[in-house]
């Protein structure tokens, strides 16, 4: 069974990550980290209420043995280190905060430490931006990571599979993301099909 790191941090996008979530629980084992000021944007775009009693909530939420929460301080978590094998990390929604302390190696907490290993050790790093404008500083962190090999997928939508509700967009940017790590899903029509 693969093994997958997945962060949620502090910016509009939560949906993502959760949707995220449930996809890759499907066929796999998650090592979740969520930084600590997302709870209320979560609970703001999606109506989950984690904000407390955090873990029980989240394993209660998903139902699955497979399924790891550490809180970003949680620093000595098996996710901080190169000895504990994963087939990659997902950063949905990625803060610029949180960007710029990958790009630059500062390693200031468990989900900037976890990224910085996924690098170190080689493997597929994915991360997807807060909402648009950036500006030079965001693009030159996102151009120097991706000089890197890691993967920057902001969520952009297409049109050509003819989505008729917001899960329709959703379903098609986290299935662009699984696309990006190789995972078989049914989100959305491929064109040419």
């Amino acid at each position: 069974m693969k093994r997958y790191i997945l962060a949620i941090t502090g910016a509009s996008g939560s949906i993502f990550g959760v949707k995220l979530l449930e996809e890759l629980l499907k066929t796999a084992e998650v090592h979740l980290a969520i930084s600590s000021n997302t709870f209320p944007i979560i609970k703001d775009e999606t109506g989950i209420d984690w904000s407390e009693d955090t873990e029980n909530k989240i394993r209660k939420h998903f139902n699955m043995k497979r399924l790891f929460f550490y809180e970003d301080k949680h620093m000595e978590a098996p996710i901080a280190s190169g000895s504990f094998k994963t087939d990659g990390m997902f950063v949905v929604p990625c803060t610029m905060k949180t960007l710029a302390g990958i790009a630059n190696g500062y390693a200031n907490n468990l989900i900037e430490r976890a990224a910085d290993v996924t690098i170190k050790e080689g493997r597929p790093l994915l991360l997807c931006p807060r909402e648009m404008p950036f500006s030079a500083i965001h693009l030159e962190n996102m151009l120097k990571l991706a000089r890197l090999g890691v993967k920057i997928a902001p969520p952009v939508p297409a049109f050509y599979h003819k989505p008729k509700s917001l899960d329709d967009i959703v379903s098609f940017i986290v299935g662009k993301m699984l696309d990006a790590f190789d995972i078989e899903h049914t989100l959305f029509k491929r064109w040419g099909s």
